[in-house]
């Protein structure tokens, strides 16, 4: 019996709706997770000393890199921590700046820019002591820090570092 199957070629337009196709991660989402590799063969290179004041330079610096509108949100968000919660450690994560205690992440930064989102956000991990019952929120949408939204952000990261 004779094979009558043909090859289908696919044809320009119908190649680029093929290529179109979403593959499990966005461009940014790649670029983040090659980030946090780097991020984990940078601290197994250091010492631990030299990791935390390495550490906040990288945030610094990282914060340095972003966009005016978020840079600003950053620098003030990595003042409050810095003052209502000295517990935990600035570092890195997946390239935001985060704060750490003990090793394990508690809260971030996420800037707008990085996934091309309306609105920064500041969230919270695992070991953050947020706990209220049956269900908290995670995360906030950070639009600009108002004097209220300092007051607020300072109660949380103080509540999630203890």
């Amino acid at each position: 019996m004779k094979d009558t199957r043909t090859s289908v070629k696919t044809t320009g337009a119908a190649k680029e709706k093929a290529e179109e196709k979403y593959d499990g991660f966005t461009d940014e989402e790649r670029s983040a997770m090659k980030e946090r590799a780097r991020e984990l063969k940078a601290s197994t290179r250091r010492g631990s000393r030299a990791a935390k004041a390495d550490a906040e330079g990288e945030v610094l610096a990282k914060i340095a890199e972003m966009e005016e509108a978020d840079r600003v949100i950053a620098e003030r968000l990595h003042e409050i921590v810095k003052a209502n919660a000295p517990a935990l450690s600035p570092t890195l994560w997946y390239g935001m700046p985060a704060y750490a205690k003990n090793g394990k992440n508690v809260c971030f930064f996420q800037p707008a820019k990085k996934f091309k989102t309306r609105y920064a956000t500041l969230g919270f991990n695992d070991p953050a002591n947020l706990d209220e019952g049956t269900m908290w929120p995670t995360a906030y949408a950070l639009t600009e820090l108002t004097a209220d939204a300092e007051a607020r952000i300072a109660e949380l990261v103080k509540k999630a570092a203890s």
